[in-house]
């Protein structure tokens, strides 16, 4: 079914499990705007909404299938009829459209959220399949809570829907539960264990309640997977989803692992930016590949070694992921190569002796001010030409 084995696809679903984080809800021109940078971006899949939920959203997935052309576009559903019928009407429009469709695969959800059995639960999941592939060819098929999920049950139920019709199962770890290893082992056991598994792709759907979103994915990709779901800047429900960036940028850092996306990397800053701003969510400093601090230098012997040469700590270029540049932060932490370095940009040649001079003085400042900008290192010259 792959033409290639080593593509891995990127469904995002920026605008359905990013959007129901509390206060970061998107009207409709906002979600189409998103959708075409996505488009951009490059990403296979967008997941537009869960149409039965609100008429709001039903309309929000009509109008990204209008608006985007490339991507599958995706709307999300529970394993029933209503929600199924609602879903095909808001893909009318779309160029590849995908129905994505599933229930509880746990025990815990099982007998704790659906009051039922094993047994019924096969059933209502195959049943969904079937009604679901009788309007739309391409069907994913989600085991809600998979990460807690008997593998045996689970494996059970992946080979049920992709006999029924299932392009894609989708093996969430719904609570961020899992550790990489137990992931992975999940995955490998059903590439191993179910009969038509190469009839479908397998997909990894992770969230970050114990910070393992990233870690899991990359395990379950290791072991067979060969779609990734999750959003920009990793925002979601509770703790968040998977980063996509942080999955494309390992994927691209590691090249031992033979994998790769269609993504433009570049475009992952300003399109952070855009779904920051709009959905009123700041992203954290230290945030890997787009916080504010990533490419940021500003302890004394790091900023040395990345002024002979970037390498020394930088494993990502700045420009790969359209980041305005790497800067070096001056800190009372900061050494004289540092200092050295800004001087010379504002136009200021020092010697030795100069450079040393400056340098005690550059530190009392930088004791008593957080940040330490270009007019305050031209005032320190200043100080230094009264001084001489």
């Amino acid at each position: 079914m792959l033409h290639d084995p080593n593509r891995v696809y990127v469904f995002d679903t920026t605008l359905r499990d990013g959007e129901q984080v509390p206060g970061c809800q998107l009207t409709t021109p906002e979600k189409i705007e998103i959708a075409k940078e996505l488009e951009l971006l490059g990403v296979d899949i967008i997941e537009a909404g869960f149409p039965v939920s609100s008429p709001g959203d039903f309309q929000s997935v009509v109008e990204i299938s209008k608006a985007v052309k490339e991507p599958t576009v995706c709307a999300l559903t529970r394993a029933n009829k209503g929600d199924i019928d609602a879903a095909v009407a808001s893909l009318q429009y779309a160029k590849r459209p995908r129905i994505h469709t599933g229930i509880g695969s746990s025990d815990m959800h099982i007998k704790h959220k659906f009051n039922s059995t094993r047994e019924e639960i096969l059933e209502r999941a195959v049943e969904a399949v079937k009604y679901a592939k009788k309007s739309v060819e391409d069907i994913e098929f989600y085991a809600e809570d998979a990460g807690r999920a008997d593998v045996v049950y689970l494996a059970q139920m992946v080979e049920a829907v992709i006999a029924a019709g299932a392009t894609v199962v989708n093996i969430p770890d719904t609570n961020g539960y899992c550790l990489p290893d137990q992931y992975g082992a999940k995955i490998k056991f059903l590439k191993e264990n179910v009969k038509n598994i190469d009839k479908a792709i397998i997909s990894v759907h992770c969230h970050n309640d114990l910070g393992l979103a990233t870690a899991n994915s990359i395990a379950g990709l290791q072991n067979g997977a060969r779609q990734i779901e999750g959003t920009i800047n990793g925002i979601g429900e509770r703790a968040g989803n998977t980063s996509i960036e942080e999955v494309v940028m390992i994927l691209k850092t590691h090249h031992t692992l033979g994998l790769h996306t269609q993504i433009d990397s570049k475009k992952f800053y300003e399109l952070s930016q855009m779904i920051r701003t709009q959905m009123r969510m700041p992203v954290q400093p230290n945030k890997a590949i787009v916080g504010a601090n990533a490419f940021a230098h500003s302890s004394g012997i790091h900023q040395d070694g990345f002024l002979k040469m970037r390498e020394n700590y930088e494993i990502i270029r700045p420009e790969d992921v359209g980041f305005p540049s790497a800067t070096i932060v001056l800190t009372a932490r900061s050494g004289r190569h540092a200092l050295k370095f800004h001087l010379e940009r504002l136009g200021y040649t020092l010697d030795k002796e100069e450079l040393a001079f400056v340098y005690n003085n550059f530190l009392t400042l930088a004791d008593s001010k957080l940040d330490i900008n270009d007019q305050d290192l031209q005032g320190l010259m200043a100080h230094r030409l009264v001084k001489n």
